[in-house]
């Protein structure tokens, strides 16, 4: 999966790191949200609905040379009939904060009940 930062997102790191402001970072843990219709650098994508479905916490290893992913699976369980076509990271805070978004490889297709996994570093997310 090829992702995208959110553009406010990004630019609270640009101003930080130019020394233009402070930094805020986002409140942990950092949850994968799955999106029936992909958005894009500034306009979040569409959200499953329905089942069980909730967001699910990312348990992101530690980063190295630019680069972090998920640790283990990531289980949706009892998901409703859906396609899921991307994802999109936000954090806890109680006003959540969209990270990045980005496409899957290969859309998830589910029928009521089904669940989507995502093994250990299946979803990466790259600074370099």
């Amino acid at each position: 999966m090829a992702s995208t930062l959110d553009q406010a997102f990004a630019t609270n790191m640009l101003k930080s790191m130019l020394g233009l402001s402070g930094y805020t970072a986002p409140t942990a843990p950092v949850q994968v949200a799955l999106m029936t219709a992909q958005g894009s650098a500034t306009a979040n994508g569409t959200e499953v609905t329905g089942g069980s479905y909730a967001r699910q916490n990312l348990g992101a290893g530690t980063p190295a040379t630019g680069s972090a992913s998920n640790a283990a699976t990531i289980n949706f369980t009892n998901m409703p009939a859906v396609t899921v076509n991307a994802i999109e990271l936000w954090d806890s805070a109680a006003t959540k904060a969209r990270l990045s978004q980005g496409a899957l490889t290969t859309p998830k297709t589910t029928s009521s009940g089904d669940t989507i996994s995502f093994n250990a570093a299946a979803i990466v997310q790259n600074l370099a």
